[in-house]
Formats: structure tokens, sequence, C-alpha cells
């Protein structure tokens, strides 16, 4: 079948569009910019349409022949998600019937197990979305899922710091709340067989994993399979979601925007009611994947740096890409520019593994206390910070997240263009390039450009301009220098091939 992908650069979307075309289906990815998809390993035999949800004219020809869509966007973390969860949704709703769409497959949040209870406003806007969908006149499949465990997933993330990085812990009472976690590898099986629905289907199934715990018995569960020391919990009433979310914001890479809906959803318990799902796409031979199971190959996944996706891989919208805007005239007022340059004894290649690799563990080649605070400072006006780190220690890709930056722009052995997407009162972007020179030297160029936002845009840069030739000299300074003298150690893997017919489901 043709089958439409939305959010097919977010977390779960980016590894669906491979599992369809693993079992046959042709693949539609529906995305604001093509540029997107194009160094994800699959994207060569995808369809890609160019289009946004919240346009109504640009869905007609993305849905055009299509019969399976797959809704797998949400506005989590951005300002008014609500009100745009619900307007994008409709878009789609109607887009779907109008072009004749069979199916409709969505995954949504729990369903709080008592009717008493006031949901979030993250599961609230979730039911909303499903009740959209359900009343479009297409069959639709609502899966609602509570916890995923996978390797990236902004749960995952969220379980995985708070574990590891502290062994005891003061915690609100909703960590004795009972959870049913399901791993990821389990929900994409549920949405590649929801494709094949029969056309009388049109409901909500709740999905799960075997196992139900509480949040404090998974930090534990968690300890025990990456061989930690058991964890000391202390729940106490004090601790609201609000002042939870800021706690898990300042410990791990999941930001407050995006921890405070995900923390205020586990106020609630999340228990799947019911297993019917079974009926139409029925468990493996081995049942569904446990949760120290699910733990252990998410954990595999990341010690070999081997990450599909990432919840940061999603990003709210598009900032153009080009041109660059160093030019005043199409900005529209003053771009501040820095620029250094570097003759570098040693050939391209080696300078563009040093560029390629910045970031992440490797970190940003000058004044390491200076970037880690702007990185704190970040998280604490609501940023995303550097925590997010980078999904492959070696490889990059247009769109992915780099700390607190956006890739982009890559030209292989050439061009990094980075955007910042920490909180400024403007926008900036980062730019190296790697240049041949004479007889297999090479040459250097850094480029960071700032595009104020009104006199606090204009302040902040006469604030930190001082402190450049330390901080972008520096960098400059030490990338060639790496280039020119390489640590010791077996050269970068090759790019990741793409999933083969008979993939497995992988964690």
């Amino acid at each position: 079948m043709r089958c439409l992908v939305t959010g097919a650069t977010g977390y779960l979307g980016g590894r669906l569009a491979p599992r369809l075309l693993a079992e046959g289906h042709t693949v539609r990815c529906l995305a604001r910019k093509a540029g997107r998809l194009r160094d994800v390993p699959w994207a060569s035999r995808t369809e890609i349409a160019e289009g946004d949800l919240r346009k109504p004219e640009t869905l007609p020809a993305a849905f055009e022949g299509v019969e399976v869509a797959y809704y797998l966007v949400h506005s989590l973390g951005q300002a008014g998600f609500e009100a745009a969860d619900r307007e994008a949704a409709t878009h789609f709703a109607e887009a779907a019937r109008a072009a004749g769409v069979r199916r409709i497959v969505y995954l949504g949040g729990p369903q709080p197990a008592a009717d008493r209870e006031v949901p979030s406003p993250h599961l609230r806007s979730r039911a909303e979305v499903a009740r959209i969908l359900l009343a479009s006149g297409v069959p639709t499949a609502v899966l609602r899922a509570a916890v995923i465990i996978g390797s990236g997933s902004a749960s995952f993330e969220m379980l995985r710091y708070l574990t590891e990085r502290l062994p005891a812990m003061i915690t609100p009472r909703w960590v004795r709340n009972r959870i049913q976690p399901i791993a990821v590898r389990d929900v994409l099986r549920y949405l590649v067989g929801c494709a094949e629905l029969p056309a009388e289907v049109n409901r909500a199934f709740d999905i799960g994993g075997p196992d139900v715990l509480t949040f404090q018995e998974m930090m534990q569960r968690y300890a025990r399979v990456a061989g930690l020391r058991r964890r000391v919990v202390l729940p106490v009433r004090p601790l609201t979601p609000s002042l939870s979310s800021h706690w898990v914001g300042l410990i791990t890479p999941v930001p407050n925007a995006i921890a405070r809906p995900l923390v205020e959803s586990l106020v609630h318990e999340a228990v799947a009611q019911e297993h019917d799902i079974a009926r139409y796409v029925p468990d493996p031979p081995g049942g569904l994947t446990g949760f120290d199971e699910a733990v252990a190959l998410a954990l595999a996944k990341v010690r070999d740096a081997a990450v599909e996706t990432r919840w940061s891989t999603a990003s709210g919208p598009d900032a153009p890409a080009e041109p660059l805007p160093s030019d005043p005239e199409w900005s529209g007022g003053t771009a501040y520019t820095d620029v250094r340059e570097r003759a570098v004894d040693a050939p391209t290649a080696d300078l563009w593994r040093v560029i390629e690799g910045v970031g992440g563990e490797h970190g940003w080649y000058s004044f390491p206390l200076a970037w880690s605070v702007r990185g704190w400072l970040d998280r604490l006006i609501g940023g995303v910070g550097l925590r997010r780190g980078r999904r492959d220690p070696h490889r990059l890709q247009v769109g992915e997240a780099l700390d607190f930056w956006r890739v982009e722009e890559i030209v292989p052995g050439e061009l990094l263009r980075l955007r910042a997407e920490m909180r400024l009162p403007g926008r900036a972007w980062l730019e190296m390039r790697a240049e041949p020179a004479d007889e297999g030297r090479s040459r250097y160029v850094q480029r960071a450009v700032f595009l104020p936002r009104g006199l606090p845009g204009h302040l902040y840069w006469g604030s930190v301009a001082p402190f450049h030739a330390i901080v972008f000299g520096g960098m400059a300074r030490n990338i060639a220098r790496g280039a020119e003298h390489p640590p010791p150690g077996p050269p970068a893997p090759s790019p990741p091939h793409p999933l083969p017919r008979s993939c497995s489901w992988g964690p």
C-alpha cells in the first residue's frame, strides 16, 4: 500500500518509515522541507512531499493516492501546543477524507484510569486529537501508549539520566503511580500492523508491555540492568509536577518545555484497560518485550553509538536555510559576523573529520568552561542547553540536533552549517569549512553570523564580542591543531546501511 508518514523527521516517524518499506509498502513522507530528510539512509527509497499541516492548501498533493496515513506529529514543548495540535489534526483529517484515504493510524497518549481524574494538558491534547481523527469519516486506529522505552526516546532519556546521576533522590509522590511501559519495537510493530486493519475498525486501543511498574520500580530495575547499585528513593508530598519538571530539566537532557508535560502525564496512573489490539495484530511468538529486555536493548544501542533516532531530532518550525543572512538587504538590517581562518598542515579529509566530530563528547575545542556556562544559562531560562549531545559520535545528518545547535546544511568534506537553538535575542549560525590548499594542506574557515532582534540583540552581541577572540579564536586554532595531530585509534566507522528487506524490529 501507499503509506503517508507525517512526523518522519521525529523519533517514531523516522523509525516507522524504513519498517514500512521493509514490509513492501510504498512510503511517502510529509515534511515542511524535503531537505530535512536528505541524509537519512532510507530517503532514496521514499517519496518526499513538502507540506505543512498548518497550511491546508499544501496538503492535497501529499495525500493523493494514499491508502494509509500515519499521524505522528505533535507540538509538545511549544507555546500554545493544544491549539496548534487541534488545528493540525483538523487539517490532516479533512485532507485524508477528501483524498479517499482508507485508514488513519495515530499514536496517542494513555487515558487516565479513573474518570474523575482531570487529565494533564498533554494528555488532554492527545485525547482531543484522537477524537478529531476518529470523527473524520476515515476509519481510524488510535494507539494509546504510556512510557515508550527505546534508545533515544524522551521517556527513556529521562529515566536513564535520573537513575544514573542520582544514587539517592527525593522524589514526588507520583513515582509510586503504576505505569505500563512498552518497548519501542512493539510500538512500531503495532503501527505497521494497523495498516491492514479491517475497514470497519474505528476505535482506540490501549497498548502496553507485559510489566506494570511504578516509576520508582522502573528506576530500580534500570539500575539493576545497567549494573548500578540500588537507588535510594524518598517520595515526599510537596514536590509538585512543576517543581519536578524543573528538576528533570536540570538533571537530564530533556528541557523544561518537554519535561513538564511528560511529568504532568506521570501524575496519572497509566495501565492498559484492554488488549484488544491482539485480535488484529497478534503478539509475537515469544510475547511482548519485557521492561528489563527493552532497557538492555536500548542501552546496547546507546553504548554502540547506534541510536537510530532521538527525541531531539524533532524540531519546531524550520528556519530558512538559504541564503545565510549575511546580506543586510536580505536580513532587513544589521548582520554581525565573526570570521576566523587558519592554514592547516593536513589534508582536507583530516580537517573534515574534526569538523564533523564537533560537539557532544568531543566538545567545542575552546574554553570548555565558557561553553558549559552558556549551556547552563540556556537551561535556566528554559532553553535546550548542551545536554542534547549528538546522535552519532562521528556522522551528522541535516536536521538533527547537536547540543544547542541544529544541523542546517552539510556538504561532506567541505561545509557544516549549524543554526542556534539556544535562547537568544536574535538568530545565529555557525559555519565551518574545509578548503583544499597546496601540497596536501588545507584551510579552515569559520564564520559566526548573528542577526539581532531589536535593541536587546545589539546589546547581546556587544556584550559577548570581547570574548570572541578567546572562544571563536581558540576554536579555530584547536580544530586546526586537531586535524594536524589526530589522536591514535581506529578511523571513524562508515555510515550505517539502510535496513534490509528482512530487517529485525530493533530496539
